[in-house]
């Protein structure tokens, strides 16, 4: 009995170098030059607006269904304005405008 062959890789080459793939990539010092600009979030009023537009659910006889999507949009949007926040995103001007119109809080 002959001993077992090896396939070969039918990849067509070599892995690439770290070299290689840095060039590829890009350098990262390029980047860290440029400033990322500050973008900030302000949180909807109503998180189930956009998916209510749409119509009502395709459900005959949804019953209670429209109740737990509204939850679950509220809670999803409830999400998205705590990640803002803990990220430093998020845009509270809005809520000091309602309290006092004037701006000058004291």
């Amino acid at each position: 009995m002959s001993p077992a062959r090896r396939r070969r890789s039918s990849r067509g080459g070599s892995r690439p170098t770290a070299q290689q793939v840095r060039a590829f990539w890009g350098d990262d010092d390029a980047f860290a030059e440029q400033p990322v600009p500050a973008r900030v979030i302000t949180p909807g009023v109503d998180p189930t607006a956009l998916v209510e537009s749409l119509g009502p659910l395709p459900f005959p006889g949804a019953g209670a269904a429209p109740h737990y999507f509204e939850a679950v949009y509220e809670r999803a949007a409830g999400l998205a304005v705590a990640l803002a926040a803990a990220a430093g995103l998020l845009d509270l001007s809005g809520s000091d405008s309602e309290d006092d119109p004037e701006g000058d809080l004291e």
